[in-house]
């Protein structure tokens, strides 16, 4: 059976790079880089070509004989000022979609960014269903860009999947001192990984917006689609990877609050007689 094709764009950042050297033997690989030299790292995991955002010609000659679109180049930065984000992430999102679609691509995976809903208070946990709350114009672009995806999706009959992608951090920047700033939004590399992956091999699904955040004990962002829709199964947490937080060893002393919590006998247990409330 042949490989799936992947056009990734942004191939030489953290994620793409990540997902190019972890994926090279599932999929056949086409990583776009603005520069040679952002190629180097990359170059024995898939063919380096060059491109930019800008140039839709090229981009729909990438797109060619592509089956899945990951796009992940963009300006990344929550303090991108409106001529940045205008130029990368609007204009260039623009331009990847409509290449994906005249190059009869399947499917585009869009990073969004959990600064798509940041605006909300940081004692809210964000459903993908509940309107988009961006806390700076970073996240103004990625609401455009899952709006964009959801018009190619319903009117243009492209298959579309947004992940809003929370804190994307190695393990040893989990572990150390500014760890705990990400203590409800850390994504790991493996789940991440893993979640992109689920979204190339899902079927029949025409649009989606998920979110991507490891299985920390406190959650910034509710996974349960993901798990639901795409089989996500995060496997990392902050609480036990973070030196100052892991000796709480909160995932076992935080109680839940349902009735498997601390031996609760059942509220039936008359009406069932002797039968166990595990039968």
């Amino acid at each position: 059976m042949a490989k799936r094709r992947i056009l990734v764009t942004g191939a030489g950042g953290n994620i793409g790079a990540y997902f190019a050297e972890y994926s090279k033997g599932r999929y056949e690989l086409r990583l776009m880089v603005r520069e040679t030299k952002e190629g180097e790292k990359i170059q024995a995991f898939g063919e380096v070509v060059m491109g930019d955002l800008g140039d839709l010609p090229r981009l729909k000659e990438l797109c060619s004989g592509v089956d899945t679109v990951l796009h992940l180049a963009g300006s990344a930065g929550p303090s991108s000022e409106w001529a940045e984000v205008l130029k990368n992430n609007i204009v260039g999102c623009y331009h990847v979609f409509v290449a994906a679609k005249a190059a009869g691509c399947q499917r585009v995976i869009y990073a969004s960014s959990i600064h798509a809903v940041s605006g909300y208070p940081a004692d809210v946990q964000v459903k993908p269903s509940e309107a988009v709350n961006p806390g700076d114009l970073y996240g103004v672009s990625k609401c455009f860009g899952e709006a964009l995806g959801r018009y190619m999706a319903e009117q243009e009959g492209l298959s579309v999947i947004c992940l809003r992608i929370g804190g994307f951090q190695p393990p040893e920047v989990a572990r150390g001192e500014t760890g705990v700033n990400m203590l409800d939004a850390w994504v790991s590399q493996r789940d991440l990984h893993q979640l992109i992956e689920k979204s190339i091999e899902v079927e029949g699904l025409k649009f989606g917006i998920f979110n991507g955040i490891s299985n920390n004990r406190f959650k910034r962002l509710d996974i349960t689609s993901a798990r639901e829709v795409l089989g996500y199964e995060p496997v990392d947490d902050t609480t036990e990877e973070n030196p100052e937080i892991r000796p709480l060893h909160l995932k076992d002393r935080v109680a839940s609050h349902s009735m498997k919590d601390g031996g609760q006998e059942s509220g039936l247990r008359n009406e069932l007689g002797n039968q166990s409330r595990d039968s």
